[in-house]
């Protein structure tokens, strides 16, 4: 599932293709535009704990991350790269909130 929402970025979007997974690239016939660095997009956990194993992983928006994604990666982690949801910078992990147990298409962009 899709639940670690994360700020793209020109080296994650990079990885991501190397590894087989084109998150860049329009696809026309999925309505897909293609991402670039700064759009928010939702990735599988595991996809991201893989990048941050590699030194790729992007950064998050603890506040549009499911809460399942601590099945996967623990929140310390998360909080590394927590991101403020509304300005896109680096926020205090001791002032962020932690992931949401909301679902839906939360974090996604286009």
């Amino acid at each position: 599932m899709h639940v670690v929402c994360v700020v793209m970025t020109a080296d994650f979007l990079a990885f991501s293709r190397a590894r087989g997974n084109d998150l860049s690239t329009p696809m026309p016939e999925y309505d897909f535009p293609g991402l670039r660095p700064g759009d928010r997009w939702c990735l599988c956990a595991l996809r991201w704990l893989e990048a941050l194993q590699a030194g790729m992983a992007p950064d998050v928006v603890l506040e549009a991350t499911h809460l399942n994604a601590l099945g996967v990666v623990n929140l310390d982690q998360l909080r590394l790269y927590a991101v403020d949801a509304d300005e896109g910078s680096k926020g205090n992990p001791a002032q962020t909130h932690g992931p949401t147990d909301a679902g839906g298409d939360r974090g996604k962009s286009s």
